[in-house]
């Protein structure tokens, strides 16, 4: 790996981390388009670990209060009842079904799932998905109302974002709005839930991206570290847009933009201009 290849694909990785768009297939499409060759799922996975630590500065006090109450919980029967207690558990059942699935298909999808085929037809079909449900979802429940069936069913969700191209954060946030919650207590939600998954994955892929002798580039030390210190800054100042924006605003500029990606990558794979491995 190059250091024009580091730094771009960190700033990639920082701005599209949290928007319902897909970073991973961001990070498989600017590979393609302008380096020739796939970065690699691990390079993917090292940089999240910027984009996550700027979710635990953004929410230290969220997350503290929720990791304290469930502690507490455990063992003072008087604050299973509070909504951060059950938070807590939402978070960590959530967690479960991404990952049992990545360790279960670790290896497609390190290889057969970042076809870029596949990944251009994710973009486009989820962008559709999460169009009928900004259409339909009434958006009505508040954080106070979610339950355990809208922590398994988010959970799910994310799990789908293995595949790159389905986004993370927009499976989360599609399920949410399927489920009737405001866009606001979704997009909070996936933050969370996103924790616990992308740090373990993160962690257990650092020995993978050094490895010569697997799947994608092999970047230096300083040049890894380098591209997670970009993803966290750019990730962190995404973070605060987001929540703005969904206030304020419909995701359905988000789904333009993705059937437009997806359409180009389509257009280039078809004239091959691009390779789809």
């Amino acid at each position: 790996m190059t250091w024009i290849e580091a730094i771009v694909l960190g700033i990639v990785q920082g701005l599209t981390e949290f928007l319902p768009v897909s970073s991973s297939a961001h990070m498989r499409i600017t590979s393609a388009l302008f380096f020739d060759e796939d970065a690699g799922a691990s390079f993917t996975a090292v940089t999240q670990l910027g984009t996550e630590a700027a979710v635990l500065i953004y929410f230290a006090k969220d997350i503290f209060r929720l990791s304290k109450t469930w502690i507490v919980g455990l063992w003072d029967r008087s604050v299973r009842s509070t909504l951060d207690y059950r938070m807590a558990w939402y978070v960590i059942i959530g967690s479960i079904p991404i990952g049992a699935i990545g360790f279960l298909f670790k290896d497609q999808i390190r290889s057969a799932a970042r076809n870029l085929w596949l990944v251009a037809t994710m973009l486009i079909v989820f962008a559709l998905v999460l169009a009928f449900a900004e259409f339909w979802g009434r958006k009505v429940r508040t954080i106070e109302q979610f339950t355990l069936k809208d922590g398994v069913v988010m959970g799910l969700a994310q799990a789908m974002a293995l595949v790159p191209g389905v986004s993370r954060s927009g499976g989360v946030v599609t399920a949410g709005l399927l489920l009737n919650l405001t866009r606001e207590t979704a997009t909070r939600y996936s933050f969370l839930l996103a924790i616990p998954a992308v740090v373990m994955s993160g962690l257990f892929s650092i020995p993978d991206v050094f490895d010569t002798s697997g799947e994608g580039l092999t970047p230096s030390v300083p040049q890894m570290v380098v591209a997670t210190l970009i993803a966290f800054g750019l990730g962190y100042a995404s973070i605060a847009w987001l929540l703005r924006y969904v206030a304020h605003h419909s995701l359905y500029a988000f789904v333009l933009y993705r059937v437009a990606l997806g359409s180009l990558v389509l257009c280039l794979l078809a004239g091959g201009v691009i390779s789809a491995t």
